[in-house]
């Protein structure tokens, strides 16, 4: 008994000594696996490091290329072919029908290539019998309603200028006293578009001397200082503004200040000629809009103020109310009420390309009036117009 408990001692002694060496020899493999397989996802790391880097360096080389394009600026315009960003496009037989609503878009292109909307929108494209040299005419009789012109009519544009006309709308509506003196102050100083001012920081009118300078001189800084001294100040104004536009049904018509010198303002040749009506029928209105000079006092000085339209001055011609504006997104622009073969007309005249193609344009249309010839044949809508003896 005591041999066979000797013998079974050893032999678990052995099993152990057995088991411990097999554990030593296994224990280098396992240390060996981990090994491998750390350098392995090291590896791995590293490679997808290099590709992040890569494609870094790539991106890096595609943006400064991209840079590179945009700062060569307008002098490589005219070989990129441009996709314009308008939510809406249709044409009809009276030309095309626009509406913008990617003004930003717009406006940026316009200011870096010089083209006013209508160019980009390809509206100088559309042909007329006439020739015109704007892009859009309306042309109405102020009685009837009766449409005897329409070229590019509904296309929504920058009016410049014109947006003074509705400026003095809400003025005279409100019939603030026009004797009240109004001092021109650095928020009336254009920053926009820095255009000049002979109206200097300091200097003090009456609510009357800034409308008609407002209306016959296109003078910004009198036309900002009437909407900034209006009751509840220049955000009652633009308001207003709107307000009004509502009320004559001008759905196309949207107002963000009152001088016009931003592309916003924007309106369609239809709907300017329903406010040319309404503000017809406002008798200071008429009779400030076509006052040739007129002259005010600052201080010890004078100055001397002259209309914009040189039609007003033309023996050919009875203007009962006109306005005229301008910037590069709009180009030149005019609307005006006259009286022409016994008949009261309202024309407007957007998008015009050269410093009196507005005004050589409505001697085209007015010879063509007096003159009644047979219906013109193109592309453009126009009405022959009866002959009316006065």
């Amino acid at each position: 008994m005591v041999v066979l408990k000797k013998f079974k001692k050893s032999c678990l002694t052995l099993m152990v000594m057995l088991s411990v060496a097999c554990l030593a020899m296994t224990t280098p493999g396992l240390a060996e696996a981990k090994a491998k397989t750390k350098s392995k996802a090291r590896t791995t790391a590293t490679a997808k490091s290099t590709r992040v880097v890569q494609g870094n360096k790539v991106k890096a080389t595609k943006v400064r290329k991209a840079r590179t394009i945009r700062a060569r600026g307008p002098a490589k315009v005219s070989r990129v072919r441009v996709r314009m960003p308008m939510a809406s496009l249709s044409t009809s037989a009276g030309g095309s029908v626009i509406k913008a609503t990617a003004v930003g878009a717009a406006a940026g292109m316009s200011a870096a290539s010089g083209a006013s909307f209508g160019q980009l929108y390809g509206l100088h494209h559309t042909a007329d019998p006439l020739d015109l040299k704007s892009s859009v005419a309306f042309v109405m009789d102020q009685d009837t309603n009766e449409i005897l012109l329409s070229k590019n009519s509904e296309a929504v544009l920058p009016i410049a200028s014109l947006t003074k006309l509705m400026t003095a709308m809400v003025v005279v509506e409100a019939k603030l006293p026009l004797d009240e003196s109004i001092t021109i102050t650095s928020d009336d100083v254009d920053t926009e578009k820095n255009s000049s001012s002979r109206l200097a920081v300091g200097a003090t009118l009456t609510r009357g001397e800034l409308l008609h300078l407002a209306l016959m001189s296109s003078e910004n800084r009198a036309a900002h200082a009437l909407g900034r001294i209006y009751p509840g100040g220049m955000q009652a104004f633009v308001v207003a503004m709107n307000r009004k536009a509502q009320l004559l049904s001008m759905a196309d018509t949207k107002y963000v200040e009152p001088t016009g010198l931003s592309s916003k303002n924007q309106s369609s040749a239809r709907d300017l000629a329903t406010l040319v009506k309404a503000a017809y029928q406002q008798p200071l209105i008429r009779e400030l809009s076509t006052s040739r000079e007129y002259a005010v006092h600052l201080g010890a000085r004078q100055l001397q103020f002259r209309t914009t339209n040189s039609l007003v001055r033309s023996p050919n011609w009875d203007i009962g109310l006109q306005k005229t504006g301008y910037i590069v997104e709009a180009g030149r622009c005019l609307v005006l009420q006259a009286r022409m073969a016994g008949r009261k007309l309202i024309m407007v005249f957007l998008d015009s390309t050269g410093k009196y193609s507005r005004q050589a344009d409505a001697e085209r249309v007015r010879r063509w009036i007096e003159t009644s010839p047979p219906s013109p044949r193109g592309s453009a809508d126009l009405v022959a117009i009866p002959k009316v003896t006065s």
